[in-house]
């Protein structure tokens, strides 16, 4: 038998559900951002492009296989270790010129 009390573990004080008054008030983001943000803050929240900002251009996706233990060692060290092993690939390069390429 259904019940008409609501669940109250499904109760969200801080976020009620909207009343049909609630929808009668909204507004677009586009005229409530600017008031609470500023204009600037406000053209580049609505302005974001989607996904992942475009790279410089000189680099190139690549999927290599490296051993366990290498990629172990450059991940321990933190973030940024794709660029560290960039930069030990660069060095060695350096001392082991190849002429064929």
């Amino acid at each position: 038998m259904a019940t008409s009390k609501p669940n109250p573990y499904l109760i969200d004080e801080e976020n009620p559900e909207w009343t049909r008054e609630d929808f009668q008030n909204a507004r677009p983001a586009r005229e409530v951002l600017p008031e609470i943000f500023g204009k600037e803050v406000a053209d580049e929240l609505l302005n974001r492009k989607p996904g992942r900002p475009l790279g410089s251009g000189v680099k190139e996706s690549q999927t290599v296989r490296f051993d366990r233990d290498i990629l172990t060692a450059f991940k321990a060290s933190g973030k940024g270790w794709q660029t560290r092993m960039n930069e030990a690939l660069r060095e060695w390069l350096k001392d082991h010129p190849m002429e064929h390429i």
